[in-house]
């Protein structure tokens, strides 16, 4: 299916930032940009190519480059990390996003937020329902969306758990649990947890999709397959039996740390009108690629 790119899109080799391209899904957004966003000239910005805490120098950088495109992927995406220093996940998760955003008032601004915006009271959350996070995580989400959604030109996406290769090894969902029982240990998984788990190379698309075709406003962007924690462990075992991977089922009821929502899943039907491909369930992608690329 052909894109029509028009507007500011349009300009052959337009720079466009992208931060976090150290992570999983940053990095998948500037590999893929050759083949899906040729017209995009990519500045793949890593933490240590530019620290976004120091405002100063992202001002710089930002006069200097005059980026038409940001696509900010940057965060401290941990839970147990936000609970443990609230302040610096306020600082880089809402300050830096407020700062990019600004910058951004006259050109395209895509951030990246996340399922744990909602309590998980009853799953499969459309865009417009009400917001209600539990945790430090969810809370600096919710108030960098507001920053963000001020602004008619801007995108919000929210994600669920992204599974895939990331250049550390240790980004995606697959390589945590790989690396768990790599180390000769087990996972205790709930039962009575649900995400819709999602390939970072199908995300990656997705945004340049949603770029090309100009799109505004928010988009839920998740696999199309409901899973529990525990059901996703055995499909990620499954491809890993070298390993002898070892889990153990658990309720969320069992769980002593952060509040941490039964039910985030995600009703994507929004951006799949927009899609010219249909956003997979885990299972049946997982059977289509190799070890290797997840």
């Amino acid at each position: 299916m052909a894109i029509l790119r028009s507007g500011s899109a349009a300009k052959e080799h337009s720079p466009a930032w992208v931060t976090g391209a150290g992570g999983l899904i940053g990095s998948r957004i500037v590999r893929s940009a050759a083949t899906q966003a040729p017209e995009w000239s990519v500045r793949a910005l890593t933490r240590q190519d530019l620290d976004l805490t120091d405002f100063a120098a992202v001002q710089q950088r930002f006069r200097q480059e005059r980026p038409a495109l940001i696509i900010h992927c940057a965060a401290i995406s941990q839970s147990p990390t936000c609970q443990a220093n609230p302040t610096l996940a306020h600082k880089v998760n809402v300050d830096v996003t407020g700062l990019l955003a600004e910058l951004a008032v006259d050109i395209p601004f895509v951030f990246f937020s996340s399922d744990l915006v909602f309590d998980g009271r009853h799953g499969n959350y459309r865009e417009m329902d009400v917001v209600n996070p539990l945790s430090v995580y969810g809370e600096t989400k919710v108030a960098a969306e507001r920053l963000v959604v001020a602004n008619p030109k801007h995108t919000i996406i929210r994600t669920s758990l992204n599974g895939g290769v990331s250049p550390t090894g240790d980004r995606g969902f697959n390589e945590q649990m790989r690396r768990v029982w790599q180390s000769g240990q087990s996972l205790k998984l709930f039962t009575d947890e649900f995400r819709c788990p999602i390939p970072a190379e199908i995300t990656a698309r997705t945004v340049w999709e949603l770029v090309a075709r100009q799109a505004v406003g928010v988009y839920h962007v998740a696999g199309s397959e409901r899973l529990s924690r525990w059901q996703i462990g055995q499909l990620v075992a499954a491809r890993w039996p070298k390993l002898k991977p070892k889990i153990t089922p658990a309720s969320l009821k069992e769980y002593q740390g952060a509040p941490r929502p039964a039910d985030s899943s995600l009703n994507c039907d929004k951006v799949q009108t927009l899609l010219p491909f249909p956003l997979p369930r885990l299972t049946d992608w997982l059977a289509e690629h190799s070890d290797e690329e997840f």
